[in-house]
């Protein structure tokens, strides 16, 4: 069955049908109103969201369907400690598509080994967010009328932001791309990260801790929050929370048509004050999420039992668990330790992707 877990998932010509369907719903609402008629989503979010849930809801009530589920683990038999796997296996019993958010990486591939219908990964932990992607994506070829010959500056949380490795798998995929990564050291991106979608594709990238050194040389400025709930340590967080704060100021030393991306929600690291700038298109970026999710939802709906087109990990049965703190093993005790080599040779949990050693 056809799911959602990676942006990978889903081919260039794949986004490009998205994209262009998205925009076909922009224009013309009322041909898709009755798209999704008698059919249910159900939005499990195990982990607090506005905008994912609240788009996800709007998109399938705006293609005709229903929907239920619940918008915190504590308003669901989690809190009387049924593991994410049983939740799956009832729920895609009641429904025709799943959305599921959980604070545990490899969460959403749990969700996947046991669904009845398809499931969409709606973010899980700092892993993936191919939703927030294909908001992004969408509003960059809005904006830019393109997605090749881009500079892109990503700015933060490297380190446990899902959205930013979603959008830096995405859009190595695309010819002419340069990547500046902009973080101070202890939220750098991971290193598998950056072998395999940056150094393995010979994409010419950057790594700045300034802010105001890297904004004159971008096209696409992609902010994001130092991410407080993906901190074990919390003095951490406190040292690092302000390293970047995006001003009307620093605007002024952007190109005149750089767009500022955030996936949202912001704290403190863009002045409110940037809103009104035209460049600032964080706002167009959650309703292009939406349209997005509908032409998401319409498509694997209509493909479900189509063949899949991915690579399908080859796992094996590991003789350690994941040490990932993060990871969905670490609740989930009964999943079995099941592991696979990469391409580089490293064994990595099938689940959150770390290096099992």
């Amino acid at each position: 069955m056809k799911h959602l877990l990676n942006i990978l998932d889903l081919t260039t010509e794949e986004l490009d049908d998205l994209i262009k369907t998205a925009l076909d719903i922009e224009a013309n609402p009322e041909k898709y109103q009755d798209k999704c008629a008698h059919k249910t989503l159900a939005t499990l979010f195990f982990e607090p969201s506005t905008r994912t849930r609240l788009s996800f809801e709007s998109a399938m009530l705006s293609l005709g369907g229903t929907v239920l589920g619940f918008s915190s683990a504590s308003a669901s038999s989690t809190a009387k400690g049924e593991s994410c796997a049983d939740t799956i296996e009832v729920v895609s019993g009641y429904v025709d598509i799943i959305a599921m958010r959980h604070p545990k990486e490899g969460a959403a591939q749990v969700g996947i080994d046991h669904s009845r219908c398809p499931v969409i990964n709606a973010g899980d932990g700092g892993h993936y967010h191919p939703t927030q992607t294909l908001a992004d994506i969408c509003t960059i070829y809005k904006e830019k009328g393109r997605l090749n010959n881009l500079t892109i500056g990503v700015c933060g949380d490297l380190k446990y932001g899902r959205t930013v490795h979603s959008l830096l798998a995405c859009m190595s995929r695309y010819s002419g791309i340069k990547f500046v990564l902009i973080s101070p050291k202890e939220l750098a991106l991971p290193e598998f990260e950056k072998q395999e979608f940056i150094k393995n594709k010979n994409i010419p990238y950057e790594e700045i801790q300034s802010l105001e050194e890297a904004i004159p040389q971008l096209d696409i400025l992609y902010m994001t929050r130092i991410q407080k709930e993906r901190f074990l340590d919390a003095n951490e967080y406190e040292r690092l929370k302000d390293s970047y704060i995006l001003t009307a100021e620093k605007m002024e030393l952007a190109k005149k048509d750089m767009i500022v991306l955030h996936p949202l929600p912001r704290v403190n690291e863009i002045s409110v004050k940037v809103d009104k700038d035209p460049r600032a298109c964080y706002f167009e970026e959650t309703r292009c999420g939406k349209y997005m999710r509908m032409a998401l939802i319409m498509k694997l709906l209509k493909e479900k039992n189509e063949p899949i087109n991915i690579e399908i990990k080859d796992t094996f049965v590991g003789d350690k668990k994941c040490a990932n703190p993060h990871c969905i093993t670490g609740t989930e005790q009964e999943l079995e330790n099941l592991v696979y080599k990469d391409k580089e040779g490293f064994i990595r949990c099938a689940y959150c992707d770390s290096i099992v050693k």
